[in-house]
C-alpha cells in the first residue's frame, strides 16, 4: 500500500496575486507589503496542512520521497516564491508530522502554545542575535528574566545563574563540561583546564548515571575527551529510578580503584519511562562526598509549573546544575531550554572574552553580554516565547496542561492492564508508556518483536497513529509519550484498538505462528522467517 495521495492533493489555495517585486528582496522597511502579502501565503498555508491533513502522518516513506528530492537541481531557483511556497507544501508540508494531532504518541514533541508562535513571527523577521547587549539589548533582559524566574521555581538560591541552549543535549554537556573543570581545578598541582588542558591523570574521572538515563551523558564524556567508558550506568530498582544502593556501591568501587567520580547525573523524568530517580538521596551522596549533582529535568521540569505534582521534583533545590527543556513540558516551539547552575561563577568556566565581541573591560563595566556564560556564540532569541506565553497564559496554565497530560497517561494505563493481549512494563510516572501486543499462545520475544514491529509500521504507513519503539533488556517494545493536554481517552481507547486489530490480522495471516510457538517455544527457524516477512506485510 502506498501513503494516501489523497493527503497529498492541495486544497485551491489564495496565491499571491499582483505581488510586489520586491517580495524576493531583503526583509525591510521598503519590503513590509511584500512581507505581509508573503506572511498571509503562508498563514493559508499552514491553514491548509493541519485543517486538511486530519491524520498525524502520511505515511510516506524515505524511498517514495526522495527521488522528488533527487530531480531538484539547487542551483537553478524557482521563477518567484509562489513557485517556491508551492514546492515547499508539496515536499514538506503534505508530509508533515502533526505532533498536534491525538494519534501522535511516540516521542517528546509537543503541541505548542499559540503566544509561542506569534512570539516567533516577531523575532524572526527582526533576526536577534542575543549573544552581546548591542545585538539584542530588551532581548537579553527577557532571558535573564526568565533564567532568573526558573532558578527560583527550582530554588537554586540567590547566586544561581543559567542561559539558554539548544536542547538537553547541550544542557548536559555544558553541565558536564563545568563540572568536570571544577573538579579539574581542585586537583593538586593542576592550575585550571582552559589554559592548561585536561590534568595527567584525566583517565581516572567519572561520570555516574542511571542504567536508564538519556544518551547526552555518553556523548558529553566522549566529546570531554574522557569516552564513553568513563561513564559509570548505576542499576535501577523495579520502578527504573536510581538505586541508591547500587550508587553507593559504584562510589566505594571508584574509591577502591583510585577513580575520580567528578558528577552524578540525576534523571527527572527518563525518556522511555518519565522516572524520576531519588534526588534527595542522591543529593546527600553528593554533598558527603564532594561530588557535583547535575539534573536533567529536560523532560519532568515542567512540573515546576505543577499544582499536583511539583513535590515529584523534591530535592532538585540540591543540585549544583539542572537542565530545563522548555520545549518539552512548558509547550514551546523548539529550540526553547536552559542550563542553570547554582552558583553563577561557575559559568566563568565557558567564558572568552574576544575584544571584537565581549571584551573583558566591557564585563567589568557590567554590560550583560550573555556570550559570557554560553558555549555557542551566535543564538537565536528564543526566550521571547516563552516570554509571551506566561504574560498572557500565565505559568499555572502551563502547570494544568502537564497535570492534565499525567492524568491521561494513568487512565490510559488502565486501558492497557484491562487487556489479556498487552504487556505493560512498568506503571507510568510521567507520561510515558512502555508495553507490547503479546497475543494468546505467543511466547518467544522473536515473534513477538516481529508482530510488534508490524503494528509500529503499519500505523505509521496508513497514517492511523505514530508509535514509538524502544529495547528494554534486549526485548522490542511499543511506547506511548503523552504530550497532548488536548488528547481524549477514546483518542487512545482507538488507538489501542487499532494495535490490537493490526496485531490479530498480522497473526491471522500467519497462522503456523501459534502452532509453532506451542509445540516448542521456541523455533529458531520461526522467528527469523517472521522478521523478514512482516516488512513486506506492511506494504501491501
Amino acid at each position: 500500500m502506498r501513503y494516501d495521495t489523497e493527503l497529498a492533493t492541495a486544497i485551491p489555495l489564495r496565491r499571491l496575486e499582483a505581488a510586489p517585486e520586491n517580495l524576493l528582496t531583503l526583509f525591510g522597511d521598503h519590503s513590509l507589503d511584500a512581507y505581509r502579502l508573503g506572511m498571509q501565503r503562508c498563514v493559508s498555508l499552514v491553514h491548509h496542512s493541519l485543517s486538511r491533513h486530519q491524520r498525524p502522518f502520511s505515511g510516506v516513506e524515505p524511498d517514495e520521497l526522495q527521488p522528488e528530492f533527487d530531480a531538484i537541481d539547487l542551483d537553478r531557483p524557482l521563477p518567484n516564491v509562489e513557485a517556491g511556497l508551492e514546492e515547499i507544501q508539496r515536499l514538506y508540508l503534505d508530509h508533515a508530522v502533526h505532533f498536534h494531532n491525538p494519534s501522535y504518541v511516540a516521542h517528546l514533541n509537543c503541541p505548542v502554545t499559540l503566544p509561542s508562535i506569534l512570539a516567533e513571527a516577531i523575532a524572526t523577521p527582526l533576526n536577534t542575535a542575543v549573544e552581546t547587549w548591542d545585538q539584542s539589548a530588551g532581548a537579553t533582559l527577557i532571558e535573564q528574566k526568565l533564567i532568573d524566574w526558573t532558578t527560583a521555581r527550582i530554588g537554586l538560591g540567590d547566586a544561581a545563574d543559567g542561559v539558554f541552549t539548544s536542547g538537553g543535549t547541550q544542557s548536559n554537556l555544558m553541565a558536564l563540561m563545568i563540572a568536570r573543570d571544577a573538579a579539574c581545578a581542585e586537583l593538586p598541582g593542576h592550575a585550571g583546564n582552559r589554559h592548561h588542558g585536561l590534568p595527567a591523570d584525566y583517565r581516572r574521572l567519572r561520570i555516574l548515571t542511571s542504567e536508564v538515563s538519556h544518551f547526552s551523558v555518553q556523548k558529553a564524556a566522549s566529546l570531554l575527551g574522557l569516552g564513553y567508558d568513563a561513564v559509570i550506568p548505576v542499576p535501577c530498582d523495579d520502578d527504573k529510578r536510581m538505586s541508591l544502593e547500587a550508587l553507593r556501591a559504584r562510589l566505594e568501587d571508584c574509591h577502591r580503584d583510585a577513580l575520580l567520580p567528578f558528577a552524578v547525573v540525576a534523571t527527572a523524568g527518563t525518556t522511555d519511562f518519565g522516572s524520576i530517580d531519588p534526588i534527595p538521596g542522591i543529593a546527600e551522596l553528593c554533598r558527603s562526598r564532594g561530588i557535583w549533582l547535575h539534573v536533567d529535568a529536560a523532560y519532568g521540569g515542567g512540573l515546576l509549573l505543577s499544582r499536583r505534582y511539583r513535590h515529584w521534583l523534591a530535592g532538585i533545590e540540591q543540585a549544583d546544575s539542572v537542565s530545563v527543556d522548555y520545549h518539552k513540558t512548558f509547550f514551546q516551539p523548539v529550540s526553547c531550554s536552559a542550563c542553570l547552575v547554582r552558583d553563577r561563577r561557575q559559568l566563568g568556566h565557558v567564558t572568552y572574552h574576544a575584544d571584537y565581541l565581549n571584551p573583558r573591560d566591557q564585563a567589568d563595566q557590567g554590560t550583560p553580554d550573555l556570550v559570557n556564560k554560553s558555549l555557542q556564540t551566535t543564538r537565536r532569541f528564543d526566550a521571547l516565547k516563552l516570554w509571551l506565553t506566561l504574560r498572557t497564559l500565565g505559568a499555572a496554565t502551563l502547570g494544568g496542561y502537564l497535570d492534565d497530560v499525567i492524568a491521561l497517561t494513568r487512565r490510559t494505563y488502565a486501558l492497557l492492564q484491562e487487556r489479556d493481549d498487552i504487556d505493560v512494563l512498568t506503571a507510568p510516572a510521567l507520561s510515558t508508556l512502555v508495553f507490547r501486543y503479546r497475543p494468546a499462545g505467543i511466547r518467544d520475544d522473536a515473534t513477538i518483536e516481529a508482530i510488534n514491529h508490524h503494528v509500529r509500521h503499519t500505523l505509521s504507513r496508513r497514517g492511523e497513529g505514530v508509535v514509538a519503539g524502544t529495547r528494554v533488556d534486549e526485548c522490542f517494545y511499543l511506547k506511548f509519550t503523552l504530550l497532548n493536554p488536548q488528547t481524549q481517552i477514546e483518542d487512545m481507547r482507538r488507538l489501542i484498538e487499532r494495535i490490537v486489530a493490526h496485531g490479530e490480522a498480522f497473526v491471522a495471516d500467519h497462522g503456523h505462528l501459534e502452532t509453532a510457538s506451542n509445540a516448542a517455544g521456541y523455533d529458531s527457524e520461526v522467528a527469523p522467517s517472521v522478521m523478514a516477512t512482516f516488512a513486506d506485510a506492511g506494504r501491501t
